[in-house]
């Protein structure tokens, strides 16, 4: 066993101790779906959101081909979240609800909430299942695992410290992976740029057009900034964490908070991708920039470096098979089926679909490897998310909004 697996393996099960300390604070429905939550914990939670295996794998590829335009998928899912801090987190928090569907149906009614419980699971799971394929794929590429035993130990993992903890454990685990995301991305940057001469290094080997943050064009700037906004505003996971804070006040201050921490780190992953691409620019995979670079390590320096990765992966799983059970128990289960369900039927049915929910994003996973169609459902499902708030926008500022066509 290589000093790397090792390390992930020792990273994976710190996260579930984690997660299972975090069981004694989650014994009722309203503490795992999340309550009374400080800032820290909502900005932990949030973050999760939207620092994921995109922000670090995915971005590198664009700092390997464009430089650091490639930045501005994180910077544009701030810019997003800044929008919801400022213009809906006091509002949405007022509403006293857990789930989006919970604020559609104050404008729009029940039966709009129930088909908007659907399309967004319907979104979590797609958005989870990617996540999981990209865990995968770091086992086989890296740690030549086969894909299949990967997904299932590193599903296992993060579906045991959900289930045990639920929001409070995705808050504590979270501050962990946030931790180690932003350690990773700085670790690895200092020391991939130390050894090409620094950002001279950078400026002496690659062309003007790596430090323009526009290289990457303008229609791919604005899409990912609109489709930010429109997410944002509508993505239970990245929202939970808002509708749990303990007041208005941390709510908003919570939402600012995850901006910024989400913003820059794009910055640090897209230069990753400029020292690959100094370092090995024949690469014809320009996906493998960040694991080629991190393989190019010394054993402890790349496990450190790999575990960082892990963990901006698990920070977004987590939070989205969790919002998928909030969503499914809330939204359907005690608003339509059982409208009296005690809170320990509801605990407890909670966990399951959210359990049923981490095993149906890894089935999926494992089908759909080496599927080339992956980003473009997940692109698809955001379509779904961002379309729902333009309805929500009608029931919050136009009188004769109706809920039929809404669900229309």
């Amino acid at each position: 066993m290589t000093i790397q697996i090792v390390i992930i393996l020792v990273y994976l099960l710190t996260t579930i101790l984690i997660g299972l300390l975090a069981k004694r604070s989650s014994n009722s429905s309203v503490a795992f779906h999340g309550a009374g939550l400080g800032v820290l914990m909502c900005v932990a939670a949030g973050t999760g959101e939207w620092l994921g295996g995109t922000s670090t794998t995915g971005v590198s590829e664009y700092g390997y081909i464009f430089g650091l335009s490639g930045a501005w998928y994180t910077i544009a899912n701030g810019i997003g979240v800044i929008v919801l801090a400022l213009c809906f987190a006091k509002l949405y928090r007022s509403l006293e609800t857990v789930t989006v569907p919970g604020i559609v149906e104050k404008y729009l009614g029940v039966d709009a909430r129930v088909v908007s419980s659907i399309l967004l699971t319907l979104v979590m799971v797609v958005v989870g299942t990617a996540q999981i394929i990209a865990a995968g794929t770091l086992g086989v590429s890296l740690l030549n695992i086969d894909f299949t035993v990967a997904v299932l130990i590193l599903g296992t993992g993060f579906i045991i410290y959900t289930l045990a903890g639920g929001m409070i454990a995705v808050g504590y685990t979270n501050i962990l992976h946030l931790v180690m995301m932003y350690g990773g991305a700085i670790l690895a940057a200092f020391l991939a740029l130390s050894d090409i001469g620094g950002i001279r290094g950078l400026h002496v080997s690659l062309p003007d057009s790596y430090f323009n943050f526009m290289t990457i064009g303008a229609p791919k700037v604005s899409s990912w900034v609109i489709a930010s906004i429109l997410g944002a505003c509508t993505a239970q996971a990245g929202i939970q964490p808002i509708l749990a804070a303990r007041d208005v006040h941390v709510a908003k201050k919570a939402a600012l908070l995850t901006a910024l921490a989400v913003a820059p780190f794009g910055i640090l992953t897209a230069l990753l991708g400029m020292a690959a691409r100094v370092k090995f620019p024949d690469l014809t995979n320009p996906k493998l920039a960040l694991p080629t670079l991190m393989m190019d390590l010394s054993p402890v320096l790349s496990g450190i470096v790999l575990a960082s990765i892990l963990a901006a992966i698990l920070s977004t799983v987590s939070p989205i098979i969790l919002a998928c059970g909030t969503m499914l128990t809330k939204d359907i289960y005690q608003r339509k089926l059982k409208t009296q369900a005690d809170d320990r039927r509801i605990l407890r049915v909670s966990r399951v679909i959210t359990g049923l929910s981490g095993v149906l994003c890894m089935a999926l996973a494992i089908l759909m490897y080496g599927n080339t169609r992956v980003l473009d459902i997940v692109y698809f499902a955001y379509t779904i998310r961002g379309s729902l708030f333009v309805a929500l926008l009608f029931g919050i500022y136009w009188k004769k909004a109706s809920g039929k066509g809404a669900i229309w």
